[in-house]
């Protein structure tokens, strides 16, 4: 069975099934059909699957015209999760959040998992790339998949592959990130690599599936790490009077040592705010308290706070309140240049903002409407700043550093702007750094 699957996969006669078409499944669809396999994308979300179904992308450094392409080479779209019998490889890529209590919520994980389970068949890979805790293959999909009578291993193979995208990011694609591949077994592993090495151009493998899930909180704790160290800095920068954002710029000349990370209104996207969380809540299980993690993750939870008494201080610099003062947030997706607005720390820069009085309105030109989201709502639209909207604003707050913005002219025209991203160097009248 092992050889059988492993033959397939070389000569690119397998059909790949994706389980989650976001910002993690739909590149790997492209992906794998530009390398010439039969791809079917499932998803419990009928919209995308009608707009893929037309050609048309949903997320904004896709354009449709690869989408288009795609069901040219044979892409299908379908929430018929019936379907997963006729691929050869599952390869689930769903969310992780956390709960309200910041414990890790596997429900998409697992629901996912129970609705493919029933159409489990001998001779099929089952992957997961989904951010998670050390074990979460084994403990959850482990018994499941075995649950239908089929051994993993012999009948069925179990591994994980952590999801690396970077949207925006146009220095790497999907095709040229490094995957890093364990299985529950060695032949598991085997599989693994050749579901993934058509694919991608370097493959890595390691020992197994808690190896694999390591590594990946391992990246992303790194990240959150000393972006909280930076952040800690700016606070006390901040309170000498020095400028952060060139003390960066001037440790970064050290062509050793030295890895540049940059302050901001708090951490945003899928990854960074959420996975520390992932591994210390695991910790625990194991009598550990990841003392270092959590206070990292404190320092950056608390930075939307921080960015807010700035801006309140600024104003009663200026003789002015927060409350009853018209706030406009420029930039609201979680980093620079994408549309992507999982955990974006504007969302709670916005409702801090609201709940001390403010009357908040947002610009932002990759998110023209306030998207649904499950934990915040905002019946807003993104206002054109041009200089005559802008001067009706007591604050501009400057969350997101969209390289469109015309920060010249919005430094002209505003009253004041508090710059949480160190965009402007120098010294400005209306513009206080936070």
């Amino acid at each position: 069975m092992k050889t059988q699957l492993i033959n397939k996969f070389r000569v690119k006669s397998a059909t790949i099934g994706i389980f989650g078409l976001g910002y993690v499944g739909l590149p790997l669809v492209l992906c794998y059909c530009d390398t010439g396999f039969k791809v079917i994308g499932f998803d419990i979300d009928a919209t995308k699957i009608e707009k893929l179904e037309k050609g048309q992308s949903y997320i904004k450094h896709i354009s449709s015209s690869k989408i288009a392409e795609s069901l040219k080479q044979g892409f299908e779209a379908t929430t018929d999760f019936f379907r997963a019998s006729e691929v050869d490889a599952l390869i689930l890529c769903v969310p992780t959040p956390l709960n309200k209590y910041r414990e890790p919520d596997l429900s998409f994980v697992t629901n996912t998992t129970d609705m493919v389970v029933p159409y489990l068949r001998k001779g099929q890979v089952l992957s997961l790339e989904s951010t998670t805790y050390p074990g979460t293959t084994e403990e959850e999909l482990l018994m499941r998949a075995e649950s239908t009578g089929l051994k993993v291993g012999e009948d069925i193979f179990l591994v994980y592959s952590p999801e690396r995208e970077d949207p925006g990011n146009r220095d790497f694609e999907t095709r040229t990130i490094p995957k890093v591949v364990g299985g529950h077994t060695p032949a598991c592993l085997e599989v693994g690599r050749a579901l993934y090495e058509p694919a991608i151009d370097q493959v890595v493998p390691v020992s197994s599936t808690k190896a694999a899930e390591m590594t990946k909180l391992l990246e992303n704790i790194h990240r959150a790490v000393n972006i909280g160290l930076v952040n800690e800095m700016k606070i006390v920068a901040d309170r000498m009077g020095i400028d952060i954002h060139e003390v960066i710029r001037a440790a970064s000349t050290k062509p050793f040592g030295f890895t540049p990370y940059y302050p901001g209104p708090g951490l945003g996207g899928h990854c960074i705010p959420i996975d520390p969380f992932y591994l210390t809540w695991k910790a625990r299980e194991y009598d550990i308290n990841t003392r270092f993690i959590e206070l990292a993750g404190e320092v950056n939870t608390d930075m939307p706070r921080w960015v807010v008494s700035k801006a309140m201080d600024a104003l009663n610099e200026r003789g002015k309140s927060l409350n009853g003062s018209r706030v406009l947030v420029l930039g609201i997706a979680y980093k620079r240049n994408v549309d992507d607005m999982r955990e974006s720390p504007a969302v709670e820069l916005m409702e801090l903002l609201q709940d001390k009085g403010a009357m908040i309105d947002y610009t932002d030109p990759y998110v023209p409407v306030f998207p649904e989201m499950r934990e915040h709502s905002f019946d807003l639209s993104s206002i054109d700043p041009t200089p005559e909207n802008i001067v009706k604003y007591d604050l501009l707050l400057l969350a997101t550093d969209h390289t469109k913005f015309d920060y010249p002219a919005l430094q002209k025209h505003a009253k004041l702007i508090i710059d949480a991203r160190g965009i402007y160097s120098g010294s400005f009248e209306n513009v206080v750094k936070a």
